[in-house]
């Protein structure tokens, strides 16, 4: 069956080239609520397709849960819930049609912590295709997989221990192979909550020089707490304080020069 097709994108100024570039995620007036107490407040940003955009902050600040809320891990927390609009591809997520399923789908997430499945390499990867019925074949199925980990980085150094258990892989490995697991059902964005601050450095550079290749397909969003891998990769950088967002721009200017004073004093290190 022919999939519908999606509604026309709204556009905006390129945050990294100065030209109309499509806008994947469009967030307007979002307040996030925790039962009665608002941790999120007016939130209105745009986020641009095939752009890394990093989400800067102390803890506590907001920005993990503000990516939860791009797509909705946060259903799961009783009382949780948002008012405002957040869309993706002109449609509202939060829309009581939305299929979350679907949605997760979509818009895959890596976590903090790498959380390989106690399954073989190959079966991690091919977990999401299984169950989304996505591999016609058992041919499919070992393409698809093969695919992905190569997207990952991480094909060369596993392609001859497949069926070996992912827990016996390093802490970088693995985190690759959840980005693997992630990109294996073809999201349109992924979601990255401190990829690499369990990691070593060599793993670290793996894993901030993949989430570089990887923008040329994806839209991504990086929750940060290292300035330094901020400037890095990312081409957009939003600055969170005390649930707002204070300041969103090119990531070259947040770091060289800030509008906001309170950005200017994050970034050189006064506080946080």
């Amino acid at each position: 069956m022919t999939a519908p097709p999606r509604p026309a994108l709204s556009r905006v100024l390129s945050p990294s080239e100065g030209a109309a570039d499509v806008t994947k995620v469009d967030v307007v007036n979002m307040d996030f609520y925790y039962g009665s107490r608002r941790v999120l407040e007016q939130i209105t940003v745009k986020i641009a397709a095939n752009h890394v955009t990093a989400l800067i902050g102390p803890s506590g600040c907001g920005k993990s849960t503000f990516l939860r809320s791009l797509n909705r891990m946060n259903d799961i927390i009783p009382g949780a819930r948002v008012e405002g609009s957040v869309r993706i591809d002109g449609e509202d997520i939060y829309a009581p049609s939305v299929d979350v399923v679907a949605l997760r789908r979509r818009v895959g997430m890596v976590f903090q912590k790498s959380n390989p499945f106690p399954k073989s390499i190959f079966e991690n990867v091919a977990y999401g295709l299984r169950i989304n019925g996505m591999a016609g074949s058992r041919e499919d199925l070992q393409g698809r997989v093969e695919t992905s980990l190569r997207a990952a980085a991480l094909w060369d150094e596993v392609k001859d221990r497949l069926q070996t258990s992912a827990l016996a892989l390093s802490g970088g490995q693995q985190q690759r192979l959840c980005i693997a697991r992630a990109l294996a059902v073809e999201p349109d964005i992924l979601l990255m909550d401190e990829p690499a601050s369990a990691l070593d450095p060599i793993a670290t550079q793996r894993i901030e020089e993949l989430i570089y290749e990887l923008k040329t397909r994806y839209t991504i969003v990086i929750v940060t707490h290292n300035m330094q891998q901020a400037a890095r990769v990312s081409d957009v950088t939003a600055f969170f304080w005390l649930g707002k967002l204070v300041e969103c721009g090119r990531t070259d200017r947040i770091f060289t020069a800030p509008t906001e004073k309170l950005t200017e004093d994050y970034v050189t290190g006064r506080f946080g």
